[in-house]
C-alpha cells in the first residue's frame, strides 16, 4: 500500500468495510446457498475465461477498470437477497487475475467495490416487487424494477469509481465522475437484460440449466469486445513504434507528432465530427511526419541553409509517408492527410498542388494544427511564439495557405480550452532562429522542415 495515496488507502477501507457489512447478514440469515455457490462459481468462472473490459476509456488507471462479466452478478441481483448477492462476487474478484501492481489491493477494491453495487442494486429491486414479478412471472412488469437495480448499480460504481479517481488518481473532483455514469451505463444495461432473462429462467420450470444458455451469446459478445481492444491496442502499438522512430530520426520536433494530433482533436471536435472520424484525424495528426524516415538524416538535422536540391528532397516526405502506411487499414482517412497536409488552398503547396476543397478534409485541419504547434513550441534553436500570436499568424495566412474554417475552429477550440501540449522539449532555450530558416511568415518557414 506504500505507492497509494493515504486518502486512496482510507477511501478502499472504507469501501471494503462497508462491503463487508452488507454482505455479514448472509452468513446469518436463511440464504439460499446451493444458489448461491453456483452463481458464485459461474460468476469467479466467466470473469477467468472473457476478461471483457467494459470501464471504457478509464480502463487502466491506478486502481480501476479490471472490468467484469456483469449478466451472473445481476442475475445473482435478481434472485437472491441483497447481502447474498453481494457475497456472489467476492471469490471471482478476489482471485481476479491482475496485471499491474498493487494486486491484493486492486482486488480487494473490486470485490469491495462490486459487493456494494450489487447489495444496492438487490435492495432496489426487492423494494419495488421484482422477485415476486420473476416468480409469478409477470415478465413485463418486472422489466421497471430491473430497471430500477440496473441504474442503482451502475450508480453504486459510479460513486465509488468518481472517488477512487480523486483520491488515488488524483483527478480534480470537479472532473472525477464527468462522464462516468454513461460509460458504465450502457454495459450494465445490456448485461441486465441478459441478466434478467437468467433470473426468469432460473424460476421457471426449466431450472438452472436453461439459465445458464443465456451466457453463450453473452460470451462470444464479450470475447469478441476483448478482441476489438486487444487490436485496438496493437494499432496504438504500431503508430507510437512509427512515432518514436521519427522523434529519434529529427531531434529538432520531439514530440511534434503527439502535439499535432491532440491540437487536430481540437479542431474536430470543434468542427463536430464524428468520434470514429476523431479517432482517425488523432493518428493523421500524430503520423504526418512519418515519411521524414524516409528522407536523409543529414538533412533533418542541417544547421545551414537548404540547397534547393535539398529541399525538394525533404518536400518527397509526405509521400514517402503515405507510401509507408498506405496498406494499415485502420488508418482510413488519415492516409489522405499525410499526403496532403502540406498542400495550400492557393494551389501552392506540394506534392501535388491541390487547390481549395481538392484538399481532403483531414490535411486541411492537420496542417494548421501542424503550423499552429510548429510556431508554439520552443526548441533549441529558437523559442516559442505565444499562443496568441500564432493564431494571429494563421488568421493571417487563412485563405491563401490555411482553410480559414479549420483556422477558425482552432481559435475556438482554444478559446474554450487552452493549449496544454505535454513538456517534450529537454534542451534549453537557445535565442534566435535556426540557421537557414525561414524567418517570415512564421507558419510557412517551418511547415518543410
Amino acid at each position: 500500500m506504500r505507492s497509494i495515496a493515504p486518502w486512496a488507502r482510507a477511501y478502499i477501507l472504507c469501501a471494503a468495510l462497508a462491503g463487508a457489512a452488507c454482505a455479514a447478514p448472509a452468513l446469518t440469515a436463511r440464504t439460499p446457498w446451493a444458489a448461491l455457490a453456483l452463481l458464485a462459481v459461474l460468476y469467479a468462472g466467466c470473469e477467468q475465461i472473457t476478461r471483457c473490459r467494459i470501464i471504457g476509456r478509464r480502463a487502466g488507471t491506478h486502481l480501476n477498470g479490471l472490468g467484469t462479466f456483469f449478466p451472473v452478478l445481476l442475475a445473482a441481483v435478481f434472485l437472491l437477497p441483497p447481502a447474498a448477492a453481494a457475497l456472489v462476487a467476492l471469490p471471482g474478484a478476489l482471485l481476479a487475475r491482475v496485471e499491474r501492481s498493487p494486486r491484493w489491493v486492486r482486488r480487494v477494491w473490486r470485490a469491495a467495490q462490486l459487493a456494494l453495487a450489487a447489495w444496492v442494486s438487490a435492495w432496489a429491486y426487492g423494494a419495488l416487487g421484482g422477485h415476486e414479478a420473476v416468480a409469478a412471472p409477470d415478465f413485463p412488469y418486472a422489466l421497471a424494477p430491473a430497471g430500477a437495480a440496473v441504474l442503482a448499480f451502475a450508480a453504486v460504481l459510479t460513486v465509488l469509481d468518481g472517488g477512487i479517481l480523486a483520491t488515488a488518481e488524483r483527478v480534480s473532483v470537479r472532473t472525477a465522475w464527468r462522464g462516468l455514469f454513461l460509460r458504465s451505463f450502457a454495459p450494465v444495461a445490456v448485461h441486465g437484460l441478459a441478466g434478467l432473462m437468467m433470473a426468469v429462467l432460473w424460476r421457471s420450470p426449466y431450472g438452472p440449466l436453461a439459465a445458464l444458455l443465456v451466457l453463450l451469446p453473452m460470451g462470444v459478445s464479450c470475447w469478441v469486445f476483448a478482441q476489438y481492444h486487444r487490436e485496438r491496442a496493437a494499432h496504438q502499438a504500431t503508430i507510437r513504434a512509427l512515432v518514436q522512430a521519427v522523434d529519434i530520426k529529427d531531434r529538432y520536433t520531439r514530440g511534434h507528432s503527439e502535439r499535432v494530433g491532440q491540437a487536430s482533436v481540437l479542431i474536430a471536435r470543434e468542427l463536430g465530427m464524428a468520434d470514429e472520424r476523431v479517432e482517425s484525424l488523432r493518428f493523421a495528426g500524430i503520423l504526418h511526419d512519418v515519411g521524414k524516415l524516409g528522407v536523409p538524416t543529414r538533412l533533418l538535422r542541417k544547421d545551414g541553409p537548404l540547397t534547393p536540391e535539398e529541399r525538394r528532397v525533404i518536400e518527397l516526405h509526405p509521400e514517402y509517408g503515405h507510401e509507408m502506411v498506405r496498406g494499415i487499414g485502420f488508418l482510413g482517412e488519415a492516409r489522405a492527410a499525410i499526403l496532403h497536409h502540406h498542400e495550400r488552398i492557393d494551389g501552392s503547396g506540394y506534392p501535388y498542388g491541390l487547390v481549395g476543397q481538392q484538399i481532403p478534409e483531414f490535411a486541411r485541419v492537420v496542417a494548421v494544427a501542424d503550423a499552429f504547434d510548429a510556431m508554439t513550441s520552443t526548441r533549441s534553436y529558437r523559442r516559442g511564439r505565444p499562443v496568441e500570436a500564432a493564431v494571429a499568424e494563421l488568421s493571417r495566412c487563412a485563405g491563401s495557405q490555411f482553410d480559414p474554417v479549420m483556422v477558425t475552429a482552432l481559435r475556438r477550440a482554444l478559446d474554450r480550452h487552452g493549449w496544454h501540449p505535454a513538456v517534450t522539449s529537454d534542451t534549453g532555450e537557445v535565442p534566435g532562429p535556426r540557421q537557414g530558416e525561414p524567418g517570415v511568415p512564421a507558419a510557412q518557414g517551418t511547415a518543410p522542415r
